[in-house]
């Protein structure tokens, strides 16, 4: 494995976690007013851009971590819906 691949994995390893905070927070509290919908819409969708440039170019590591960020950023849409009501 070359230092391009090793470098751009974990790049998207660190980009694909960086939610996880604001999501177990967001669980843990069951509050979500200070977060911001718009945000993670905007996450969502360039997620999903990433994904299909991913596909595009037969990429598995750019695939699976947008993937599983695109799961997080809709997490914590849900979660934003959810808790954002109480």
């Amino acid at each position: 494995m070359d230092i391009k691949t090793i470098v751009g994995i974990i790049a998207g390893i660190l980009t694909a976690v960086a939610s996880l905070p604001q999501i177990f927070k967001v669980l843990k509290e069951k509050k979500a007013q200070s977060v911001s919908p718009a945000m993670f819409a905007m996450l969502l969708a360039g997620n999903g851009m990433w994904f299909w440039y991913g596909l595009l170019l037969n990429e598995i590591p750019i695939m699976a971590t947008n993937a599983f960020s695109f799961l997080c950023a809709g997490t914590m849409i849900f979660l934003n819906y959810r808790y954002s009501r109480n």
